[in-house]
Order: structure tokens, then sequence, then C-alpha cells
């Protein structure tokens, strides 16, 4: 059993995502961390701040490196973020070349960079499923987009319109969410690299050197400046997960309502049955959407919440961060799967 819907053993299956979910686990947080890690002490080097023997002997080290994950779960709790024994465990198994692991970085690098690397193949997933309902959105317009329907305001007759009319106000939103998506990237997939409070103080002038080596070794933009304590590419980031699921939940609000029995505007081969009523045919997946959609609504202003970090870093802000986030990530990625088998399994549309 588990406390979170996501991955519990059933209700995973409504409201899961078994493809984003790996990239939120311990796993591969712990595998971005000492990516991180192990390119911090590349940069070292360039900056001749440890020797490139220290650097290769430490980069090696961390590729067999295993840490306790019990030990770990302790001292989060103590420290309130995992870095702290993560580089304590890491320094004790490199030995000798312990000097070029983290020197000049602080917990907030490791842990806001690693989840930049992680946001890369999450946002490909979600852009290409994006890609592919609008190509399912063509395939209905092409073989029902003429059909006629009852256009309905404030949920009253209205005048008639086409099939085509309704998927076109479908399919318009989540067109511009893909060029909005292109417009936050550069402003959100950018690795964090500040050091103590920001200012890279240990570096001195070699901090230019250390960066540009972060920014190949992880395929990242690293600028001159540190965002720890500005959140805004993040909860921009949310705005457009809200967004999105929000303008899905309208699909999914619509098809419900086409679906009823008075209407009878869509037939779906992909319906819920019932324990009581054999002869229900539930339209489980357009529900979903809905509660997926107001479920995002309700955490974006957790997010702008995550925006008010106490000088120079926040413990509150940022865990409250690391609560959301997530959660908001897979629900707009349920989402997108959710809407792309429902089209798909749309038998009829319009009278």
């Amino acid at each position: 059993m588990s406390s979170s819907v996501f991955n519990h053993p059933f209700l995973s299956g409504l409201l899961g995502d078994e493809e984003l979910e790996p990239y939120f686990s311990a796993e591969n947080d712990i595998s971005a961390m000492l990516h991180f890690e192990s390119a911090l002490a590349l940069g070292l080097a360039d900056a001749e701040l440890v020797s490139k023997d220290i650097a290769n002997s430490a980069t090696a080290k961390i590729k067999d490196f295993t840490p306790d994950l019990d030990v770990l779960k302790a001292a989060t709790a103590r420290d309130g973020v995992v870095v702290p024994d993560l580089v304590r465990q890491l320094r004790a198994h490199c030995g000798d070349s312990e000097g070029a692991v983290h020197f000049g970085a602080t917990s907030q690098d490791v842990v806001d960079t690693s989840l930049i690397l992680r946001l890369f193949p999450c946002l490909e997933i979600l852009e290409t499923r994006l890609i592919s309902i609008d190509t399912i959105f063509q395939i209905l317009i092409d073989k029902h987009g003429e059909k006629p329907l009852m256009g309905r305001t404030r949920m009253q007759a209205a005048l008639p319109l086409t099939v085509a009319d309704r998927i076109s106000n479908w399919r318009s939103p989540l067109s511009t969410h893909l060029v909005r998506l292109d417009e936050i990237k550069p402003r959100l997939l950018q690795g964090q690299f500040g050091g103590a409070v920001g200012t890279l103080n240990k570096l001195g002038d070699k901090a230019t050197i250390v960066r540009k080596r972060l920014a190949r070794e992880l395929s990242l933009e690293f600028t001159d400046s540190n965002w720890h304590t500005r959140r805004d590419g993040l909860v921009e980031f949310s705005n457009w997960l809200s967004m999105l699921s929000g303008s899905i939940g309208k699909i999914g609000k619509d098809i419900v309502l086409m679906n009823q029995n008075e209407f009878e505007e869509i037939k779906l081969s992909d319906v819920g049955g019932s324990s009581a009523m054999p002869h229900k045919k539930n339209p489980v997946k357009a529900e979903t959407l809905m509660s997926l959609a107001r479920f995002n609504a309700t955490q974006i202003s957790a997010m702008h919440h995550t925006l008010l970090h106490e000088q120079e870093r926040s413990g509150a802000a940022w865990t409250l961060e690391w609560m959301v986030l997530p959660q908001m990530i897979i629900t707009t990625g349920n989402s997108l799967g959710t809407l792309r088998d429902l089209l798909n399994s749309i038998d009829q549309l319009g009278k």
C-alpha cells in the first residue's frame, strides 16, 4: 500500500505514469547527482584546483559508488537534504581523491542540477505525446469532421456546428502549449552552480573554467549567475503543466457530456463498467482527465509559494517544491496518455 496514488498498487493504473515515474526514483536522482560530482571533479582539474590524476581517480571511483540508502534516509531527516551525507559517503569511498569531490559546490547545486538533468527526458516524453495527439485530432477530423453537432452555450442548445469545429476548439490550445514549451525551455533547462551563498567564493577567478567543464560534461547551460532563490523558471514550467492538463480536462468534460444517454453524440469502445449496473458504460478516461486537471490547478498555488525563499536559500520553500513538482509532471503525463487512449477509442463522433 502507498500514500501516493501515483505509485499505488492499483490506483496507479488509473492515475500513474509508468514511463515518467522512474525519473523521480531515488536511483535516478542519485545517478544524476553523481554525474554532477564527476563533472565537477573534471572542472576542478581544468582550473588546476586539483591534479588531473586526482580528478580522474575520483571520477573512476564515483562510477562504482553505491550509497547506503538507509543511512541517507536517516541523515536527510537530520540535515533536511540528502547531499551532506551523500558527499560524506562519496568522499570516504574516493579515499585519496576525496579532494576532487564537491569542492566549491553546495547541496542546492547538486539537487537542482539533478532535477534539470531528469527534466530533459520528461519534456521529451510530454512533447512526443502532444505531437501524437495532434495527429489523432487530424485523423478524427478526416473521418468525422463534416458530421453535425449541436453547439451549446451555458449547457443549452445554441446553433449547429460540425465535429471539425469542436475538435479544432480542442486542438488549438494544445498546439499553443507546444509553442509555449519551446519558449520556456531556455529559461528552465539551466544547470545550477553557485556554491555556498551563490557567489562561488571558493573558486575565485577559476569559477568560469569549472562552469564551462560542467556545461560540457552535462550538456547543460550554466549561466554566470545562480538561481538558488529564483524559482520562477520552475514555477513557469508548473504553470505550463497546469494549463496543459486544464486544456485536456476541458476535452474530457466535453466528452463526458457528449456521452450522456440523452445526446449520444459520441460512442467509445473503451469504457468502464459498474459493479451494480451491468448496462452502464462509464466514460472513465474522460472523467479522469477532469480530475487530473483539477489536481494540477490546486497544486499550482503551492508552486507559487515556492517563490518565497528567504535571503540566499530557504529550506522550507525548497522542500515544498520537492513535494509538488514531480506530482504535477506525473499528472500531466497521465493526462496526455489518457487523452491519447481516449481519442483512439472513439468509434462514432457526431450524429
